[in-house]
């Protein structure tokens, strides 16, 4: 071996940093944790101000190099789309009860804002069932959409409002943090929830019911459909059978064959289609089949004279903005990583709240209630074989000829066509195979899936996304109050030492128990680190008196703490004053940078002394199993000559 293969590594005992380095450090690693401005160091001004607004409006970044081979796949996508814009915008337009014109304006802004402003090139922006559903029930608790529909809906813009500026706040100010709290969990059981009530509800469209409940819940809504028996219609029945049958089909058509995605794509506007001619030609109305009625032509009014900042609405405004805002960010960023991911790309989710959240401050603007990215669409653009967002600036330009020119064709739309679209789209969000994965992987996880589907299908949506959330936060509090701890053992062969737990044939060295610590120290957990570590002590002891192998050593293993506060390091001081007068040492391997800075500081590193210190597993054992032998070769020395003196007497 040559010398710098004997080289010693030695633990780092630098002075630590000053308040202001720490701070900013920490800061950037919670705000700034993707690094989004390292590409704008070492750069002359001119280029870092032409780089700046490519990062803070990406239209710009992808325009100038877009070419006419990427329109064609674009131009494409973007009428595939728009042709499920239009019957989608109607339909949940009607789950929101605002106009159904509404929805078709819904589709034509914020495309436009987002294709500026978005990152992902598979997004498509558009009106979602789950945020129509639950913003409608919101804003209903005060004001009725049939007694008063002109300020419903002007309450239904404020509340698109506030939603803009929350989700642009957010992504201004680097808090998408408070987005991870909708864990997958949560957002497969309150889809599946949030479907089951839907599908429910549209049965008053399959009956042409006229009376229906505004409650949300399954009891109410079935309670609502069976007595008002007498108002059931065969006639709109067996329509709508005969349409949900036909989209159901072409879906199933979609899974046999993945290429034949176009046919469930323009499934919906073939039903809208038929349908109009249908109830045109067959005069629906007088068999008790309703239409949409009547759609102005013309391009969205501006709407911002009707925001409505009441301070008797306000509040539920406000409530309904933040609500459905978060459950919008939460999808629409879920949704545009899951394409990004396919196709090996990264999207900027702070960039996708101010985007989202712009073009509903615009949408708020211009007679538009809230739009996020809906998987449905977005998939079918994915699928379509969309490569940037020029395909939502196609599917607007589109929807603007609609509203101009076509607008007036959609209003002999019979609602049970509706209907159905709506429930073959839900009965896709019910995620079976998911919760029973779920099931197989985690309980814990398949609890708080159902806590969201079963609250949102029998009391609320709020009440079950709220119960959802907070068996998640109660588990993450669970995992900080009762942190992973384990005994590692040496594999046999090697100088790995694992958890003795998990590899059972790792051998555990004499006189010495290795703990590991898994997770930060803090005030919540210090009690149980310090009650568990003194069980281990125990059940060693409870061993040494079977076998007479005495521990003399504990070495706590801190390289899995990222940090620690000051009463984790009173609990790490109040362990070494126990195991002192039971001869046990204490030694701490590895801490990190953050750990070893509070150690030094709070004097505890001077307290246990630096040869206490160690930079490996490895090294700890040689240097325990060296004071072993010294103290087994004093008490031999001992004993010998203890034996000579009383042979001597």
């Amino acid at each position: 071996m040559t010398s710098s293969d004997e080289m010693v590594q030695k633990v780092n005992f630098s002075t630590p940093r000053d308040f202001a380095t720490t701070f900013r450090s920490d800061l950037k690693e919670t705000f700034f944790p993707d690094d989004p401005f390292r590409q704008f160091k070492n750069e002359p001004p001119l280029r870092r101000t032409h780089k700046a607004i490519q990062y803070f409006v990406p239209i710009f970044e992808w325009l100038p190099k877009y070419t006419f081979h990427l329109f064609r796949y674009d131009f494409l996508a973007g009428i595939t789309i728009a042709s499920l814009a239009i019957p989608q915008g109607i339909s949940y337009a009607k789950l929101a009860e605002v106009p159904p014109i509404i929805g078709l304006y819904s589709s034509f802004v914020p495309p436009f804002i987002y294709a500026v402003f978005g990152s992902s090139k598979y997004l498509a922006v558009g009106t979602v069932a789950a945020s129509s559903l639950l913003i409608a029930s919101t804003i209903r608790e005060k004001v009725s959409p049939k007694d008063d529909p002109t300020l419903y809906l002007h309450l239904v813009f404020t509340a698109t409002f506030f939603t803009g500026i929350f989700q642009t706040a957010l992504g201004f100010l680097r808090l998408g943090i408070l987005v991870d709290f909708l864990s997958h969990s949560t957002i497969t059981g309150f889809m599946g929830g949030t479907a089951t009530i839907i599908c429910l509800q549209q049965l008053k469209g399959i009956f042409g019911l006229t009376h229906f409940t505004t409650k949300t819940d399954v009891v109410s809504v079935m309670r609502a459909i069976f007595s008002h028996r007498s108002e059931w219609r065969w006639e709109s029945a067996l329509v709508g059978v005969c349409f949900l049958a036909f989209l159901l089909f072409t879906r199933f058509l979609r899974k046999r064959n993945p290429k034949l995605f176009w046919v469930s794509a323009v499934a919906p506007m073939v039903t809208v289609i038929i349908g109009c001619t249908f109830a045109y030609f067959a005069h629906a109305e007088k068999h008790g089949i309703q239409i949409v009625g009547h759609l102005k032509k013309g391009l969205n009014p501006l709407s911002i004279k009707d925001l409505n900042f009441d301070p008797n609405y306000l509040s539920v405004a406000v409530k309904a903005g933040i609500i459905t805002g978060i459950l919008a960010l939460a999808e629409g960023i879920a949704i545009g990583r899951s394409f990004a991911l396919m196709k090996n790309d990264q999207i900027d989710g702070n960039k996708e709240m101010i985007a989202f959240g712009l073009m509903n401050i615009v949408g708020s603007f211009t007679s538009c209630y809230l739009t996020t990215g809906p998987f449905s669409k977005s998939a079918v653009n994915f699928n379509a074989g969309c490569r940037t967002a020029m395909s939502n600036i196609v599917m607007a330009l589109c929807m603007m000829l609609t509203l101009l020119f076509l607008a007036p064709l959609f209003s002999y739309t019979p609602l049970v066509a509706l209907s159905a679209i709506i429930m073959s789209a839900m009965l896709g969000l019910i995620d079976y195979e998911e919760a029973y994965r779920l099931f197989k992987v985690d309980k814990f996880d398949f609890c708080i899936c159902m806590a969201a589907f079963l609250g949102v299908a029998f009391i609320s949506m709020d009440i079950g996304l709220m119960l959802s959330v907070g068996m998640s936060i109660v588990r993450a509090l669970l995992y900080v109050a009762r942190p992973a701890t384990c005994k590692l053992g040496n594999i046999p062969n090697s100088t790995l030492y694992r958890d003795v737990e998990q590899y059972p044939s790792s051998m555990e060295v004499h006189g010495i128990l290795i703990l590991q610590l898994g997770s930060p120290i803090y005030f919540a957990n210090c009690t149980y680190i310090k009650e568990r570590i003194l069980r281990w002590i125990r059940e060693e002891q409870a061993i040494t008196d079977s076998k007479g192998n005495e521990v003399e050593h504990l070495l706590l293993d801190l390289s899995g703490v990222t940090c620690i506060d000051m009463t984790g390091i009173e609990t790490l001081l109040e362990i070494r004053r126990t195991m002192e007068p039971r001869g046990i040492k204490v030694g701490i391997i590895n801490p990190r940078r953050e750990v070893m800075e509070k150690l030094i500081v709070s004097n505890f590193i001077e307290k246990i002394g630096k040869e206490s210190v160690f930079l490996s597993v490895e090294e700890a054992i040689e240097t325990c199993q060296f004071s072993l032998d010294v103290s087994k070769s004093k008490n031999e020395l001992s004993s010998v000559n203890s034996s000579v003196t009383s042979e001597g007497a």
